[in-house]
């Protein structure tokens, strides 16, 4: 089994939505046709493909499923993950109804059928001190925190070998310093961290990418990555 990772596919195709993602400019050209051909060449169905959050621009979850729907067709197990753009997601219990191929990651963890590896995640949120700090964003960025423990503790009572965890925004902040969300890895011995959230050659330098304190970091963008999913774990 592989496990490959990619955020921020920012999909519109429900007829009600028109986010043409090309004006944000080099990497969104036509860049759904590009990811669905780099999955299929690369996902096999036994794989694994983490989606680290901005999956949608629908809404409602009624926009949204044209979205789901392109996902689902592609092959490979999916584990969904909240963006701050994903204003659909909402009801956790019935998003998990939908399909028998995708897995909505929020409180919980995912554990492969072998019980080897464990996923947790959280959405994260901006770091104190960011120039757009505010009272609200601390609520919400606590909020997220506590999130992402719940998933970590888990993950661990799960008794998997190996944690991975997925998040949206950067675990660390634009001077890629240690955090809260980094110390929380570290302490509930995650292996991998993948995000996204950053786009443009002028944010990618501001996530923490390589190993840091025992975990790995990688930085999914779609536009980083070329629309190419990046493997990082392959199961021996």
């Amino acid at each position: 089994m592989k496990i490959y990772a990619i955020a921020d596919l920012h999909l519109s195709n429900h007829e009600s939505v028109d986010k043409p993602m090309r004006v944000f400019g080099e990497g969104w050209e036509n860049y759904e046709e590009r990811l669905r051909q780099a999955w299929c060449e690369r996902v096999a169905e036994d794989d694994l493909v983490i989606l680290a959050g901005d999956l949608s621009w629908g809404l409602r979850l009624e926009e949204a499923r044209a979205d789901l729907d392109w996902i689902h067709a592609l092959p490979g197990q999916k584990i969904l993950l909240k963006g701050n753009h994903d204003l659909w997601w909402n009801r956790i219990s019935y998003l998990n109804t939908l399909y028998e191929d995708m897995f909505f990651l929020q409180n919980t963890c995912y554990v492969t059928r072998d019980g080897r590896i464990a996923i947790a995640g959280s959405r994260g949120w901006i770091h104190p001190g960011s120039e757009e700090w505010t009272e609200h964003d601390a609520k919400i960025y606590r909020r997220e925190l506590g999130r992402l423990e719940m998933s970590l503790k888990e993950a661990r009572k799960s008794g998997a070998e190996r944690i991975i965890v997925c998040m949206h925004y950067p675990p660390a902040d634009d001077r890629l310093r240690q955090s809260e969300f980094t110390d929380l890895l570290e302490a509930y011995g995650a292996e991998i961290c993948v995000y996204g959230h950053l786009h443009g050659m002028q944010s990618f330098g501001r996530g923490i990418k390589g190993t840091h304190r025992g975990v790995s970091y990688y930085l999914t963008s779609l536009d980083y990555l070329g629309a190419i999913p990046k493997l990082i774990f392959e199961q021996e």
